[in-house]
């Protein structure tokens, strides 16, 4: 088997636990993207474009609402800003690919491939390694289409007592188990999730995403600097 290929494969492998979660998560979109009026065309569309989860539900909600352009916008790019950190941090394992390979890594960049893929970046230095990003993007962006387009299918014919909007928090929650094994990790998290709640009703156009995600490096970076003057 191809050298390249195992790599692909890999990725493929070790983000497949994280999918489960995700499969109610895409058919609440699809569901909730033609109860708000959306056409089925409009809705795949938006799910192939802007393939983020939880900013694609944001948007929903907010144009169901009947907030302005602007509002939907502003929120949408505040939710996803969390991917230019993921960006800083992939950067430096991709800085010697092509403009092309660049593009189609940073279009599978999302929380569950991230996360499986930091982790292998930090264990392997082989040339190819960047294959694991996509491989484990690809399969997030196969999963999340499938079940998308499976709730648009579906509409209303989903009873709303399945209670299948657990799984937006659970998907996440799924990415953060490994990193309570560290007592600096929960304390970011912790940081991180007391400042995005609270500021849920008080920082205006959903950029308490923003400020939680930057209360959580500062807190990182402190504890980080006490830890190594000790």
């Amino acid at each position: 088997m191809n050298s390249n290929f195992k790599i692909f494969l890999k990725g493929i492998i070790d983000v497949s636990p994280l999918m489960i979660p995700v499969v109610p998560f895409g058919l609440i979109y699809g569901i909730l993207a033609i109860d708000v009026g959306l056409s089925p065309l409009v809705a795949m569309g938006m799910s192939l474009i802007v393939f983020g989860g939880a900013s694609q539900i944001i948007l929903l909600q907010l144009f169901s609402g009947g907030a302005s352009s602007l509002v939907i916008i502003s929120s949408v790019g505040a939710i996803n800003s969390r991917h230019l950190l993921y960006g800083a941090v992939v950067s430096e394992h991709v800085s010697d690919l092509k403009l092309v390979w660049k593009i189609i890594i940073s279009y599978f960049l999302i929380d569950q491939a991230f996360a499986i893929s930091n982790k292998y970046f930090k264990k392997n230095n082989n040339k190819n390694k960047y294959l694991h990003l996509v491989g484990g993007g690809f399969t997030c962006w196969v999963v999340w289409q499938t079940t998308s387009f499976l709730g648009i299918i579906l509409g209303s014919a989903i009873p709303e007592k399945l209670g299948l909007s657990f799984a937006v928090p659970l998907t996440f929650l799924a990415i953060l188990v490994n990193d309570f094994r560290k007592i600096i990790n929960v304390i970011v998290i912790l940081v991180s999730g007391l400042v995005a709640m609270f500021g849920y009703n008080y920082i205006p156009y959903k950029a308490y995403v923003i400020v939680a995600a930057f209360a959580g490096l500062v807190t990182a970076l402190i504890l980080t600097k006490m830890i190594k003057k000790q």
